[in-house]
């Protein structure tokens, strides 16, 4: 694709980044066969090609339109599109730059500004989070529907695991994300990670972090986003500078905060003071599931050889599947764990959740929620398990089959 880009970015670091990504693309169009938003809507502007046509004209210095915003905004960044690229167009980052000047041109809406603000400051703190989510189930039968459906049952306080606290002192040590919606939303995720860690001889440190940087990132508040990441990498570099700590991984079991702290390293290249830093945390990121298949030997030991082969369905987040190419991992896991795992059509396609989507275009995220229910229950499995605390809560919302994290059926079984 030949570009001429215009003189306000043409020689910044985001301008020779975005002119590089516009030549990869030869416009073919296979990105749209798995855009779930072009599968919707139908319309070239809501599908890959379109959007990026849409940001070479803005970065070209052509007139920018609320229009031009709308259509970006539908961006799910579900990376689908990336995985089916001939060419390796890296569409998320153009989409970043391209958001970021579009928003610089085009005021938003009083109202949206307010729901963007209560979003970007609300669920990263953890404290309010967790006394919103409190106040919530207390006052559930008064609130509206779509809310109510969106929080979490209450969580027994025997599964809880105190941050900071590992079980028994090991040799071999990982750290592990403490301040996160999902520890907020569902604590025995990552209490469910110290236990089988515990079992495998891993101590789980959780030093005390704020938000890893994702929710801010994909709002738009860029800047915010990236201080949320340097303050990440300082609350975890002490232990992992210090060779005595022995940290081999950071271990992640939302696989959205997983493919934030992956790009650390890419996001934060042009900063001299965390270029270094950002790229090592980047290179020790680990998925739980990669760090239990290194195990499964030691894993298969631990876990009991009979039991029932209760059907479940996995629903593989796009964080996963496709921002951090992990497939078939965790479906190796649960079969080796003594789970029987249901068929899934159209696999590849985003449940509607994407970071804060469902509360921005909430018309569009229920839509995809729907379609991707039916298939995860089309043979009606006993549990649906996912890798994301926002795909869980998301799907959650919408049925009456418990949604849950995979790592606590893999706890339930070592616990058997």
């Amino acid at each position: 694709m030949q570009t001429d880009l215009a003189d306000f970015i043409k020689d910044t670091d985001d301008g020779r980044e975005a002119d590089a990504i516009l030549r990869t693309c030869v416009h073919c169009g296979f990105c749209n066969a798995t855009c779930p938003t072009y599968q919707l809507l139908g319309d070239e502007l809501d599908g890959p090609r379109g959007r990026i046509y849409l940001i070479k004209q803005v970065l070209e210095g052509q007139p920018v339109s609320r229009r031009t915003q709308v259509h970006l905004d539908r961006c799910l960044t579900c990376r689908s599109c990336e995985t089916t690229c001939p060419s390796g167009v890296k569409y998320h980052r153009l989409l970043d730059i391209g958001r970021a000047v579009v928003d610089q041109r085009v005021p938003r809406s009083p109202a949206d500004k307010a729901t963007r603000f209560v979003l970007g400051e609300g669920i990263p703190r953890q404290e309010m989070l967790q006394s919103a989510v409190a106040i919530g189930q207390w006052l559930r039968p008064f609130l509206p529907a779509a809310l109510a459906a969106k929080l979490p049952a209450a969580i027994p306080a025997a599964d809880r695991t105190r941050p900071g606290k590992p079980l028994t002192v090991h040799a071999r040590r990982m750290i592990a994300i403490s301040s996160c919606g999902q520890q907020a939303l569902t604590p025995n995720t990552n209490a469910a990670l110290s236990r089988i860690l515990d079992r495998l001889g891993i101590e789980v440190l959780t030093p005390a972090t704020g938000c890893c940087g994702a929710l801010r990132y994909h709002l738009g508040a860029q800047e915010q986003a990236l201080d949320d990441m340097r303050r990440t990498i300082d609350a975890w570099w002490p232990y992992i500078d210090d060779a005595s700590a022995g940290v081999e991984a950071i271990v992640m079991t939302a696989s959205g905060c997983g493919l934030q702290v992956r790009e650390y390293g890419e996001l934060l290249k042009h900063d001299p003071a965390y270029a270094a830093k950002a790229a090592r945390v980047s290179a020790l990121a680990r998925d739980v599931s990669e760090v239990l298949a290194g195990e499964q030997k030691e894993l298969l030991a631990l876990l009991p050889q009979a039991g029932a082969r209760q059907p479940v369905a996995f629903h593989s987040p796009c964080t996963l599947q496709h921002g951090q190419q992990i497939r078939g991992l965790i479906e190796a896991l649960l079969v080796a764990a003594g789970y029987e795992l249901s068929p899934v059509a159209d696999a590849h396609l985003c449940c509607g959740s994407a970071g804060t989507y469902s509360f921005t275009q909430p018309k569009l995220s229920k839509q995809l929620r729907d379609k991707k229910l039916a298939t995860l229950e089309a043979t009606s499995p006993a549990l649906i398990v996912t890798a994301n605390i926002g795909c869980q809560t998301h799907l959650q919302s919408g049925t009456a089959t418990p949604v849950r994290h995979w790592i606590e059926l893999i706890d339930e079984r070592l616990a058997e």
